[in-house]
């Protein structure tokens, strides 16, 4: 079972991921579901890490799994990619049927996964009279105009229902509002010398503009900026300059090299804290 490869409609995900446990199998499950396409990585029969259209974790893994037409195929293979995912492939699907529903509702009011949510008002009225349950309150202070709702979840320790849940409490109370940051931009070496020094990222002054006309961003300058691929996430200190391509993101070599990251590689960039 070095390779493996088959119709979602003959064979489900939930068999494939559990024949591979049984098997204690290390590879790449790829899927193709119309035009869409995710991968799951498997490490000795556990999915430790997933990634579809920039979104990665567990949130990744159960759209995914929620995927009943397509055609899928595993191929064994040595893996370097983070661990995004650390409960066992049982205990993965599992909770994938178990809260399937809840989270196709909320996905209908939140679409983007990397979406940013930010709190528009203060304490002590941004929850004033709402009923919350402590999971939500786990979320609240993270709720700071740069944390995607994959990271939300990280960065709290709750579940990605939780944090939809407390967005929407939040949203519906007119307390919390969404933008969408992250562009594409394909990276280039940055040219260091006495006046440039390999400490920092460069942008176009014209993506400046963009951001700071969304309100998580509008009163405050942008320094920092996460940049995410397959390999990544990292966070670097930004400055934007005039002349750059729009969507360039110009990368020191010394960092280039410490990310693993090569020239002409497609990657998001977002604002950071």
């Amino acid at each position: 079972m070095s390779n493996l490869r088959g119709d979602l409609q003959s064979i489900s995900l939930t068999d494939v991921i559990q024949l591979l446990n049984v098997n204690r199998k290390t590879g790449k499950l790829y899927v193709i579901n119309a035009k869409r396409a995710g991968t799951l990585f498997v490490s000795q029969g556990d999915v430790i890490h997933a990634e579809i259209s920039g979104i990665t974790g567990e949130t990744a893994a159960f759209e995914i799994l929620e995927w009943d037409q397509g055609e899928f195929e595993f191929a064994a293979m040595a893996l370097r990619v983070p661990t995004t995912i650390r409960r066992t492939s049982q205990d993965l699907l599992m909770e994938a049927a178990r809260t399937a529903d809840s989270r196709k509702r909320y996905r209908a009011v939140f679409p983007h996964p990397n979406a940013v949510p930010w709190t528009s008002v203060k304490e002590p009225y941004l929850t004033q009279d709402l009923k919350l349950y402590p999971e939500n309150r786990k979320v609240i202070p993270y709720l700071d105009g740069f944390r995607d709702f994959t990271e939300l979840q990280a960065v709290s320790g709750v579940g990605e229902i939780a944090v939809m849940q407390t967005c929407l409490m939040l949203k519906e109370a007119g307390r919390l509002k969404v933008v969408v940051p992250a562009v594409s931009a394909t990276t280039s070496v940055l040219k260091t010398g006495f006046f440039r020094k390999a400490d920092h990222v460069e942008l176009s002054v014209t993506l400046e503009s963009i951001w700071r006309m969304m309100g998580p961003y509008h009163d405050h300058p942008i320094t920092r900026v996460r940049i995410e691929w397959p390999g990544g996430p990292a966070v670097s200190s930004v400055q934007f300059v005039a002349g750059q391509g729009d969507q360039m993101l110009a990368i020191p070599k010394e960092l280039m090299q410490a990310w693993h990251l090569s020239e002409g590689k497609q990657v998001t960039v977002r604002p950071a804290p």
